[in-house]
């Protein structure tokens, strides 16, 4: 859905012989200088620090590889199912859990997201029947014109490191988490889409819709935290299809924009 955004009225001045444009001198519109001191959850950091500290010995055999991905992660302990025919040395090195999957969490001006962008022009204001004109001047009534910026990723689990004896039967928690600015450009702002896609990755088995800003959301000054974890999904998951839309509005002094920004998606073991 397009977003409601009540049309804006200039009066620009029209210059005499000699002069610059009408709109020459008006500043271009800033994005808020605030932002979180730290976009990062605590717990996403907890989990980077725990993937990064997986031991790995160079010179490890195929059962030591198994013996250190096992003791890091407890599977045993945790019921989870070993994969078939495993390479414990890659899953050491890929670190399937409690990882940010996503390539690009902080994808402005990064070409790893693939996007693209809709328009949605609005109609402009009629000049009111009756009004006066001065003959030196002209009304202009210009809504802006806004644009949903689109960034979107597939990510395939089964490529991440996951296996699917974990998926199917264990079905470890899928998490996904992001934040975005409070721009005020309209009353929706931002978009958020997850999909949990069948093997073919097209079916869609779990999904997630989030629009906002919302009333009593998570806030850090200027920001919105979302987050949302996928449980129980049941079986054949293969891949997180991650969207998220920030709306733009091109206005006479310039773009106003809607930032988002440490977007991720991550796998957790249950305790």
């Amino acid at each position: 859905p397009h977003p409601t955004v009540a049309p804006q009225t200039f009066l620009f001045l029209l210059p005499s012989p000699g002069q610059g444009p009408p709109w020459a001198g008006i500043p271009a519109p800033q994005s808020p200088s605030s932002s979180p001191e730290c976009l990062q959850p605590l717990g996403m950091a907890s989990q980077q620090l725990r993937a990064q500290t997986l031991p790995l010995s160079p010179g490890a055999q195929e059962r030591d590889w198994q013996q250190q991905f096992e003791g890091a992660w407890e599977l045993g302990r945790r019921g989870v199912p070993l994969p078939r025919d495993p390479d414990w040395k890659a899953l050491c090195e890929r670190k399937p859990f409690e990882r940010n999957l996503l390539q690009s969490p902080n994808p402005e001006g990064n070409a790893l997201y693939g996007h693209r962008t809709e328009r949605c022009s609005l109609p402009c204001m009629p000049v009111p029947c009756g009004s006066w004109l001065p003959c030196s001047s002209l009304i202009l009534f210009l809504p802006p014109l806004c644009s949903w910026c689109i960034k979107q990723q597939r990510v395939d689990l089964l490529a991440e490191g996951l296996w699917e004896e974990l998926l199917d039967s264990y079905q470890p928690n899928i998490t996904v988490m992001d934040w975005y600015e409070d721009s005020r450009l309209a009353e929706t702002v931002y978009q958020l889409h997850v999909r949990l896609l069948a093997a073919d990755g097209q079916t869609p088995l779990r999904e997630f819709h989030h629009q906002g800003p919302e009333h009593g959301a998570s806030r850090e000054k200027n920001w919105c935290h979302v987050s949302h974890v996928f449980h129980g999904y049941g079986p054949g998951a293969r891949y997180v299809h991650f969207q998220h839309r920030t709306l733009d509005a091109e206005t006479p002094a310039g773009l106003c924009r809607t930032r988002a920004t440490d977007s991720s998606v991550s796998v957790q073991l249950r305790d």
